[in-house]
């Protein structure tokens, strides 16, 4: 039987393990997501999981080596992780996507060092974009739950056959108590089936080689005992995870027909877009905040709109030139820098409406690093200077940071040098 509890978001995304009849699940510590992996273990420990195998490793490297190899053998995996421990895990992660392994992983967001810092951030989850992942976002705790479900049933699709990430802000989310609707095992089981795993090494019987070598050509394997292939290899993820979207789509609107929720259509949520003039893009905790913006926008008798990025891998470039067909200008909020150049949702954006029949003015800008607050007037400050610009046509590709405190650091400094000087 269903039920609602009052539960962090790093719960939710425990509790959804559960509900998904996780094999094994590989834990080593990282804030702020440990306590995503400790619930699990206590709920091994009651005896809630009687067929799950928790492996406490020594490190994140170890963490993921460990779901890849337990994925390889059939079993429904699980890890957890954040910043700097996504960038330890960063040399298996295309592994998991290269043997095709549908792995499950939980970006609990943070800044990453250095300078160190444990507050929240999205650029960890932007550094790992293109290692073959999906990669989706939630803004509440219902989500996360939903989506960690919503996860499995993706990345196990025979189309599909990708390791996916569930990406959520630390502290905002992951430490958070919010109502959480708890789904009956019953009712999971008829959404999620068990996998059926398209490699299973435990399966002797049939015999399957993981990650064998590959050489450029496509040659007889026999003659040399390997496998040909490599750049066919890579094109094959590649249109895996573009026609994953379909994949996303059907498994969103089934989970909306079984458990009476839905996420936009799995690619984007929308707010207030059907009469909208301006829109913002935005995703995570930057989305939710902006909900608030649009409103106040509303109320100054500015039409906005706002568009929240639910699925980044794979882009949903083509849904989202449809949306901004209409649209006069679209102003983009990033919780990560692209150093060097532009934010990552940004970049994105601006190369899927590349000569397109949309081609609003687009505008980004930065907020919210290292866990500093991201608030409503700084959304609503960054949409009226956007429509006050100059037409993209005529000013630089540049984005625009809000919200720092160059004033008060220049402060700190002069107080310092006078105690030097005394």
């Amino acid at each position: 039987m269903s039920r609602v509890k009052i539960i962090t978001g790093n719960h939710a995304a425990a509790y959804a393990c559960m509900h998904a009849k996780v094999g094994v699940v590989a834990a080593y510590p990282i804030t702020p997501q440990s306590p995503v992996v400790e619930k699990i273990s206590q709920f091994v420990e009651k005896g809630l999981l009687p067929n799950t195998q928790f492996v406490m490793v020594e490190s994140e490297q170890s963490a993921i080596a460990a779901v890849i190899a337990a994925s390889a053998t059939g079993s429904r995996v699980f890890t957890a992780s954040s910043a700097n421990g996504i960038m330890y895990m960063a040399e298996l992660l295309p592994w998991a996507a290269g043997n095709r392994l549908p792995v499950v992983m939980c970006d609990v967001t943070r800044a990453l060092g250095a300078p160190w810092s444990v507050w929240s951030e999205h650029g960890d989850i932007f550094t790992v974009r293109d290692c073959g992942w999906i990669t989706m976002f939630s803004e509440d705790n219902q989500e996360i739950y939903d989506t960690t479900l919503l996860a499995y049933r993706i990345a196990e699709d025979p189309s599909v056959y990708l390791p996916a990430f569930n990406a959520f802000d630390g502290y905002i989310l992951s430490h958070t108590i919010m109502p959480v609707k708890l789904e009956d095992q019953e009712t999971v089981d008829q959404f999620l089936p068990p996998l059926r795993h398209h490699i299973n090494l435990a399966d002797f019987n049939n015999v399957k080689g993981v990650s064998p070598v590959t050489i450029p050509n496509t040659i007889d394997r026999g003659k040399l005992g390997v496998a040909p292939g490599y750049y066919e290899f890579r094109f094959s993820m590649q249109r895996a995870l573009e026609k994953s979207i379909s994949t996303i789509k059907k498994a969103n609107k089934e989970f909306s027909e079984v458990f009476g929720r839905s996420y936009g259509n799995g690619l984007y949520k929308k707010y207030k877009m059907d009469d909208a003039e301006v829109a913002i893009l935005a995703a995570m905790s930057v989305a939710a905040e902006s909900r608030l913006a649009v409103d106040e926008l509303r109320e100054k008798g500015i039409k906005a709109g706002l568009v929240s990025l639910k699925t980044f891998r794979p882009f949903p470039g083509k849904e989202l030139q449809k949306v901004f067909k209409d649209i006069a200008n679209v102003v983009v909020f990033e919780r990560a820098v692209g150093y060097g150049f532009i934010g990552a949702i940004e970049a994105e954006l601006r190369a899927s409406l590349y000569k397109s029949t949309a081609q609003p003015d687009i505008k980004g800008y930065v907020l919210g690093l290292g866990g500093r607050d991201i608030k409503r007037a700084q959304i609503v400050y960054g949409v009226e200077k956007a429509l006050k610009s100059k037409p993209m046509k005529d000013r630089d590709i540049k984005v625009e940071f809000l919200g720092m405190e160059l004033d008060n650091l220049a402060a700190l400094k002069k107080n310092n040098d006078k105690k030097k000087e005394t």
